[in-house]
């Protein structure tokens, strides 16, 4: 089994202006986030697979296993709106090679506790690969209970079954939950880094953020591992600038979109539509700024 820890980028997804994923450009981002030092790639929400049918979720992770060739891990998001298309995800994934699955509740109703933990044990009993919860309740839904993260740690235990918790306040939920687990959950961090400063000393496995920077957020993991925290905090600050304008799931993909773009990894921002977020010439001055920031800081790595 491959190891789950350090940075794990979530990838972008390219669209081509026939509306379909681009695979030439696809493969061209994943290398490139290899060669920043990722240390896994995830396909998730920020990658528009809630705008993918079930049959481009299926060609698209396959063509991530391929392009990875086993050098990284590759975790697949696999959420749906009912468990049976969940697990049936599930079943693909790990049959096509993923490494690790990845799970958002149910968004569209507000299921109870119960159902919540259900829907998890459906997916995690209908493989053997680790199974990651993810609260996506800062862009969806509403948080998961904390309780629920500890029941599934005390049956499956703690490689089988790890978290990506989001609901704020991100810091004081994470301590009831290394408190109330005896420090047993294995916990990335999901706001694109903005919270490691206050998570890394909690004990955080890694962090997944998106892919518009990933030789920014490989640098700051480093620091921290190593303690180096005048570094991390000048990496941090224009990242966090950076990070405040994806307030949204729509903001989030189009400044990612933009900043690929910038640095000659995609060849547009194409986004599946329809969408609830533009990027403004105002905006994207800003944006600009904060990345100008962030490269006096940091390197960064060519395509």
């Amino acid at each position: 089994m491959q190891k789950l820890s350090g940075v794990f980028n979530v990838l972008s997804t390219p669209i081509d202006n026939n509306d379909e994923i681009d695979f030439a450009v696809f493969e061209k981002e994943i290398e490139w986030l290899l060669k920043c030092g990722s240390n896994g790639a995830v396909l998730a929400m920020v990658s528009e697979v809630l705008r993918f049918s079930a049959a481009e979720r299926r060609e698209q992770w396959k063509a991530a296993v391929k392009f990875l060739n086993c050098r990284v891990p590759l975790v697949v998001s696999v959420g749906a709106e009912s468990s049976a298309i969940a697990v049936k995800l599930a079943k693909d994934a790990q049959s096509d090679g993923a490494s690790a699955l990845m799970a958002t509740p149910p968004s569209a109703f507000a299921a109870t506790a119960d159902e919540v933990k259900n829907y998890y044990v459906k997916i995690i009993e209908a493989v053997s690969i680790p199974v990651i919860v993810q609260d996506a309740s800062n862009y969806l839904g509403k948080p998961i209970e904390l309780s629920t993260y500890v029941e599934l740690i005390d049956t499956y235990g703690n490689e089988r079954v790890q978290f990506k918790p989001e609901a704020k306040p991100v810091k004081e939920r994470l301590q009831e939950l290394n408190k109330i687990s005896q420090n047993r959950a294995k916990v990335f961090e999901g706001q694109g880094g903005i919270d490691l400063l206050d998570t890394h000393p909690l004990g955080v496995v890694g962090t997944m953020p998106g892919a518009e920077v990933p030789w920014a957020l490989v640098a700051l993991w480093k620091s921290l591992n190593e303690k180096n925290l005048d570094l991390a905090h000048a990496i941090h600050a224009p990242l966090s600038k950076l990070i405040s304008f994806q307030t949204t799931l729509d903001a989030y993909v189009a400044i990612e979109k933009y900043l690929l773009l910038k640095q000659g990894v995609f060849t547009n921002m194409n986004q599946r539509g329809p969408v609830g977020y533009k990027l403004t010439p105002q905006v994207s001055k800003e944006i600009d700024l904060a990345y100008s920031e962030l490269v006096a800081v940091v390197k960064p790595v060519s395509i």
